[in-house]
């Protein structure tokens, strides 16, 4: 993976967290303004913070409970394990914590903040419904998201995601409970634009996760193929896994994203497409049977 990517993806981090406090204190401004309490700013404000904080240092963890995954040592399952570790030592990366979530229904996500934080999960599934070089290739495409920081990126958006929902679900509920009082035109003004501000922002901030979803999926299916050397081991998994048609409603909604592949039903109408997780299966089927070295 180029270190252009890399750079990429750690600058974009940071920007993400500046854009989304700012939109969060810009909100909260306004609110300020149409309830005349300048305390909300300041309450706020010690949110973002904290919840900064916490995304940072321990929304893997998060991640990893909401999803029920377990870690497991070499011995419970040295061919996974094997796996994983030969494959992160081809591509120059310190080998991942390794967890399995007991669900039939075949996926796997990596998430962490860096590669000396990483881990890799899969579903039992998976494991079941793969041979070697299918595991090696889903395999790979997560050890690409932990080489090129796209688990830093994407977990930092899901956290922050929840803020801005937060937030605007706190605003909404104070806003439609005020009366507006005569002469208050000017605290009308900011309570109709905070309003407005609070219905629109989850739906931005989540177009904004999709689409840099969908956007390294694809990257992580080509550096899946470098890394093993046999693109047709990640197609055939793909495959396998929109064949077997298993859904797993148990997953994290707001994590969605960081599977392989969508771990809900997957919806037909242009509509739902739009605010899809993922591209398609079958593109990124093509990519890869088309892929030139």
């Amino acid at each position: 993976m180029p270190y252009s990517f890399i750079e990429k993806n750690k600058r974009n981090t940071g920007i993400l967290i500046f854009l989304f406090t700012a939109f969060i204190m810009g909100m909260a401004y306004v609110f300020a303004m149409a309830l005349d309490d300048v305390t909300i700013i300041a309450i706020a404000f010690g949110i973002v913070v904290i919840f900064n904080l916490i995304s940072y240092y321990q929304g893997d963890k998060i991640i990893l409970a909401s999803n029920g995954a377990k870690e497991i040592k070499k011995a419970d399952n040295p061919e996974l394990y094997r796996t994983v570790e030969n494959l992160a030592i081809t591509a120059g990366l310190p080998t991942p914590k390794v967890y399995i979530i007991e669900n039939d229904s075949p996926n796997a996500f990596a998430t962490g903040r860096s590669p000396e934080t990483a881990t890799v999960t899969v579903t039992r599934g998976l494991l079941n419904l793969m041979n070697k070089q299918e595991l090696e290739g889903v395999i790979a495409h997560e050890l690409s998201h932990i080489k090129n920081y796209d688990i830093r990126l994407t977990m930092m958006v899901i956290m922050l995601l929840g803020i801005v929902v937060l937030m605007s679900d706190l605003f909404l509920r104070i806003g439609l409970r005020m009366k507006s009082k005569k002469g208050d035109q000017a605290k009308i003004i900011f309570l109709i634009i905070a309003v407005v501000l609070a219905i629109l922002a989850p739906i931005v901030a989540k177009i904004m996760q999709l689409a840099i979803s969908r956007q390294r999926e694809f990257l992580a299916d080509a550096d899946s193929a470098l890394l093993t050397r046999y693109p047709e081991g990640l197609a055939n998994a793909l495959e396998k896994i929109k064949t077997a048609d298993l859904p797993y409603p148990e997953a994290s909604k707001s994590s969605a994203n960081l599977y392989i592949a969508n771990p809900f039903t997957e919806k037909s109408s242009w509509f739902k497409k739009m605010f899809a997780t993922h591209p398609p299966i079958d593109e990124r089927v093509n990519r890869l049977r088309n892929f030139n070295f």
